[in-house]
């Protein structure tokens, strides 16, 4: 059978998101995965010392999670990513619990926001290549009920995202209008890495 993937172990995803997984088993790719114990919350605290904006941020933080594991794992292609969502001005985190979740959404509602999504590969501990992308997105007005409502449906898994909703489940009740290519709002932007790829040679296609 013909091989879309061309090195001789699979691509080792740095992360344990179920989501980017299923995105790169989606396009064919052989996967692995590994956490890579990166101290979120570190990285972003010296990015605001630097002043990098949403964008860099998000950047930096796939860098450091395709490193930590490059490092470890030196002769395999590792794959970084990571996203971050903006709404002027402010940069969002991923809620503590369900009232820390209430107050976010209370926030974006009836407001626009941002999600850049970027992705890092690495090869020997150097980064070889780098791609982002970015989406937009228009929260409908809420009342305090209807968030309330949304939690109870959606369930708690929606916690563990960074805007608190999955666009691809009950999340699509939030939202007026969305500009942005699907697996970019998932948090991988599929297209470019796949282009990053073929300039690396990895794939057959």
């Amino acid at each position: 059978m013909p091989a879309l993937w061309t090195p001789a172990e699979k691509l080792l995803l740095a992360s344990t998101s179920a989501t980017r997984l299923a995105l790169l088993v989606s396009a064919g790719l052989p996967v692995e995965t590994q956490a890579p114990g990166v101290d979120e919350r570190a990285v972003e605290a010296e990015a605001a010392r630097q002043n990098l904006d949403p964008v860099a941020l998000a950047a930096r933080l796939a860098d450091e999670k395709a490193l930590a594991v490059s490092r470890r794992h030196p002769a395999r292609v590792v794959l970084g990513a990571d996203q971050v969502l903006a709404c002027e001005g402010e940069v969002f985190h991923k809620p503590a619990g369900r009232s820390d979740a209430q107050a976010q959404l209370g926030r974006l509602a009836g407001r626009r926001h941002d999600l850049h999504s970027a992705g890092s590969l690495a090869i020997g501990g150097q980064v070889v290549e780098r791609f982002s992308r970015s989406a937009h997105l228009a929260m409908r007005p809420l009342t305090e009920e209807g968030i309330a409502l949304y939690l109870d449906l959606a369930g708690p898994e929606v916690l563990r995202s960074v805007g608190v909703y999955q666009l691809e489940g009950f999340g699509v009740h939030l939202f007026e209008a969305v500009e942005g290519d699907h697996s970019t709002i998932l948090g991988l932007p599929l297209l470019p890495l796949l282009a990053a790829l073929r300039r690396l040679g990895c794939l057959a296609l």
